[in-house]
């Protein structure tokens, strides 16, 4: 094959490829240009066969209605908190379980982290039922702890870190002994924050995973004031007909925190799902 039909097919090759990535990134950002689109339509238009896709009039009504319908600043809040919450705990609870399942040794360790790996290997749902009788039992449903009681202990975070601590030198933790560091001290000061990038991306999935959390918020806080944007946006659904615009006016406003977070800490959640996949 000569040099002329080799960069024919190099080309061909980047051309077919260009081509399938814009048709992807066209699939993907098809949902998100419809919900804006119809969070700007009338009932009627969003309903029509066969549908139309850029509204007669805009209009700003259904925002109207779905700030009247649902306590958005709560709803905010609920899920800023629960976020916040889950992430300290993941990474403060998986840290030090981490830790000790890779670098320390006692009885039943084996044990105990099959235990762990059990857990995450089961659906969450099968849960649900204990963990609300423990909140119900300790009065504490319709609360902020509610909705962060399911995310006090992370199984995900405990292995994910575990495997970050099994790729740091057992030597560095053994020339911090010899420098007079405890065990504690060893952790805190150099482990620790040699898994920085670790932390960042459990960081990213636990607020991905808590931010699309909806049946656990759903079941254990009735009271719509302390639900999650997520469980409130639900409430919207009618038993027989939906309005659909204001649904998606609703999903909207829900999706822009996720949004501007993402906009501040690209950087961050980008390097955090590329880590993952490599060591």
């Amino acid at each position: 094959m000569n040099k002329s039909s080799m960069g024919q097919s190099k080309k061909i090759v980047t051309t077919v490829t260009y081509a399938a990535l814009i048709l992807g990134s066209i699939v993907m950002i098809f949902p998100f240009l419809w919900m804006i689109l119809t969070s700007s339509k009338t009932v009627p238009e969003s309903m029509q066969v066969p549908p139309t896709i850029f509204p007669a009039q805009a209009t700003t009504e259904n925002f109207t209605k779905v700030m009247a319908s649902l306590p958005f600043v709560n709803l905010y809040l609920n899920t800023g908190l629960m976020i916040l919450f889950r992430v300290v705990c993941a990474v403060a609870f998986s840290s030090m379980a981490g830790y000790a399942f890779a670098k320390l040794q006692f009885k039943g360790k084996n044990l105990l982290f099959s235990i762990v790996l059990i857990q995450m290997m089961l659906p969450s749902q099968i849960f649900i039922i204990p963990q609300y009788q423990m909140v119900a039992k300790l009065g504490a449903a319709n609360t902020i702890f509610a909705l962060v009681f399911p995310g006090l202990v992370s199984a995900f975070g405990t292995f994910f870190l575990r495997q970050a601590y099994l790729g740091i030198p057992n030597e560095i933790g053994e020339a911090a002994y010899l420098d007079g560091c405890n065990q504690w001290q060893s952790f805190t000061k150099v482990m620790f924050p040699l898994t920085s990038s670790s932390v960042a991306a459990l960081t990213v999935f636990t607020a991905v995973f808590a931010y699309g959390d909806l049946m656990w918020p759903q079941v254990v806080n009735s009271d719509v004031k302390m639900m999650t944007l997520s469980a409130g946006l639900a409430n919207l659904r009618g038993q027989f007909t939906t309005n659909f615009p204001v649904m998606m006016a609703g999903s909207l406003l829900a999706m822009l925190p996720m949004v501007i977070l993402y906009l501040f800490f690209q950087r961050q959640f980008i390097e955090g799902v590329a880590m993952t996949g490599g060591k």
